[in-house]
């Protein structure tokens, strides 16, 4: 008989010990008796007899996780501070003893070739032709292991990713294409078909069971090379990888908000180390952070050079400029696109008595107004109720309300535009795929004239009949409690602005109250990054220290303070690292949980790690380089 530790799948709990007959490889995914259940397990390692009586591993399945799954695991596990269990999770097992057979369908419209090692290659049957500052761009980028592609909108990346996957395809080698939200799949989807057919496949969590069944048997028969979507398709058990491809690698959608808190960018660079595969990040925007550490490659012009005009006026409503600006392009048959902030500038509801916003009875924030559902709801426990008018802090009546919501923002317009279709684009109306494509369809065909939304508009959208951009709110992001606030307001600004004028002449309207700033770097965000980088390093941020924070949330607040207060204090025995700030959260309370928070930071990252591992336990949430501080 041998005995085996094993790790529950999906499961916080701790490493358990079961026997079996024969020998089972580290890495397999057995199924084991739980109390009165069957789970799912991986094999960690073989041990010798325990003192105590084990129960019988019931079955060996034909899925093992790799040697190197196995340790990019422990590494994540390890560094956001998460089990091996919620690691191992987030990658999908390979078929144990199937190989690939790199042979392709007949029916995806390519040539099949064959290579001088003798391996299958796939010819795109549209001859992709790159121009010369295209070409130059993507010689550097074979020189190097990892860089960052530093392309400005409209600039043609995208050419070199499909240039960089042919070249994989033709050397037998797989790729994987990450995009921050599956926002941008339909249209990318749409080109990669044309030049890779049925060797491409769109992974996004998303997908129901039966289609990613589907694709990874096509990953596992070889027929399907690219692998590309969301975060969650760094996981896919592709063989031979030879590319990992981070497009919009400035995007915080990359970050994960649960456990493992990793980021997929900085995990495609590790596993692209690892695994011996080259590692592209791309960008129009880059973070100020990757520009600092990786090498880089530019692209300075757009490929079709037009003009874009832009135009700064104050204030936070939808007021006569931008009316004015929106009816006009509407009158000249052309698209338009109107930004506003995140869920954060959503419609709440105020007491002109008091001054007291209504607030979830469970979190300290505002309930958000959803006229057109007929309720209100927190965005941050999904606590529902209807429509109030009095105040619950002082009886008055009626309710107000100063910011404006999407909704409210599509009733201004139609009322003001007459015959106008608003395409909603926000994570209320987007629930489903289905929804996505319908939505882009009707954009693309012109049947609806205004695409409004949030930060889903910034994501990298290309349609060639917008010609006018509207920013609004541009002075909330600005005047976030974050390090990176400049940043993210500048590099919205761009994106947003961006997704306009691919083809024509456009036109820009930026509401802030901050003209100066924004002016100063529209043209040259490099000389933004530059100045930026000589700030972080000055305040002591990243890319100059690393920065962790610790959460600590429990219903009983004088406890949650205790616990706060108790880390601190372990903490101070750590002479290399900088306890910022400790106390209550800014968002104080979510879901009946009073939330405090611990922000450190250290200029080496190795002591920063070793003390919050001598702290780490169950009542609190580490979050090692954090995006996110509310």
């Amino acid at each position: 008989m041998k005995y085996y530790e094993v790790v529950l799948l999906r499961s916080s709990a701790p490493t358990l010990t079961y026997v079996f007959s024969e020998s089972i490889a580290t890495g397999t995914v057995v199924t084991v008796p739980l109390k009165t259940t069957h789970k799912e397990a991986v094999v960690v390692r073989e041990v010798d007899k325990p003192s105590y009586e084990t129960a019988q591993i019931l079955d060996i399945s034909i899925k093992q996780y790799s040697t190197e799954q196995m340790a990019l695991a422990k590494f994540i596990a390890e560094y956001y501070f998460s089990s091996f269990s919620e690691a191992i999770s987030l990658f999908l097992p390979y078929g144990r003893g199937r190989l690939l057979s790199h042979q392709y369908n007949d029916e995806s419209n390519d040539t099949i070739a064959s290579n001088s090692n003798g391996v299958m290659a796939i010819t795109p049957y549209a001859n992709l032709s790159l121009s010369q500052a295209q070409q130059q761009a993507y010689e550097e980028i074979l020189k190097k292991e990892r860089s960052l592609l530093f392309g400005v909108t409209g600039s043609g990346k995208t050419e070199i990713f499909i240039s960089l996957f042919t070249k994989m395809i033709a050397e037998g080698k797989t790729s994987i294409f990450l995009m921050p939200e599956i926002s941008l799949t339909p249209q990318m989807e749409k080109r990669l078909k044309v030049y890779f057919g049925d060797g491409v496949a769109m992974w996004h969590s998303k997908l129901t069971k039966k289609k990613k069944a589907s694709i990874l048997e096509g990953i596992e028969q070889g027929s399907v090379h690219i692998v590309a979507g969301a975060r969650s398709a760094l996981f896919v058990p592709l063989k031979n990888l030879g590319l990992i491809v981070v497009d919009e690698e400035h995007d915080d959608s990359y970050k994960s908000m649960t456990r493992p808190r990793y980021h997929a960018r900085d995990v495609a660079v590790l596993m692209g180390q690892k695994l011996g595969a080259k590692v592209l990040l791309a960008s129009a925007t880059p973070s100020i952070t990757s520009y600092y550490k990786y090498d880089v490659v530019k692209l300075a012009k757009p490929y079709v050079e037009t003009k874009k005009q832009y135009i700064f006026t104050t204030g936070n409503k939808l007021d006569h400029t931008i009316l004015k600006a929106l009816h006009s392009n509407y009158s000249k048959q052309e698209q338009s696109l109107l930004f506003l902030p995140t869920r954060g500038n959503f419609k709440y509801l105020y007491c002109q008595s008091c001054g007291k916003t209504h607030l979830c009875p469970y979190c300290s924030v505002g309930m958000a107004l959803h006229r057109n559902k007929k309720h209100m709801k927190c965005h941050y426990c999904n606590f529902t109720e209807m429509i109030v008018d009095t105040c619950t802090q002082c009886g008055h009546s009626p309710l107000s309300s100063e910011r404006m919501g999407t909704q409210e923002a599509i009733e201004i317009i139609t009322d003001a535009i007459e015959g106008i279709e608003v395409e909603q684009f926000d994570k209320d109306s987007i629930t489903t795929t289905k929804k996505l494509k319908e939505a882009l369809g009707r954009f693309s065909e012109g049947k609806s004239h205004l695409l409004l939304g949030t930060q889903m508009l910034s994501k990298g959208h290309d349609y060639a009949n917008i010609t006018l951009s509207v920013i609004m709110g541009l002075d909330y992001i600005l005047g976030l409690a974050d390090y990176r606030a400049r940043e993210r307001a500048m590099s919205l600004l761009l994106q947003i602005a961006g997704r306009s004028g691919r083809s024509k002449a456009a036109s820009v309207v930026v509401q802030t109250g901050d003209a100066e700033f924004f002016k100063n770097y529209i043209a040259d965000y490099e000389t933004f990054i530059k100045d930026e980088l000589l700030f972080l390093e000055m305040a002591d941020y990243p890319p100059f220290v690393s920065l962790a924070r610790i959460l600590v949330a429990h219903k009983d607040e004088a406890k949650a303070a205790k616990i706060t207060l108790d880390t601190v204090t372990k903490l101070k025995a750590f002479k290399e690292l900088e306890i910022v700030g400790s106390g209550k959260a800014p968002v104080e309370r979510i879901a009946n949980k009073f939330r405090f928070h611990i922000l450190l930071r250290s200029k080496n990252r190795v002591p920063l790690l070793k003390a919050l591992h001598s702290v780490d336990c169950r009542e609190i949430e580490i979050d090692f380089d954090p995006v996110e501080f509310s």
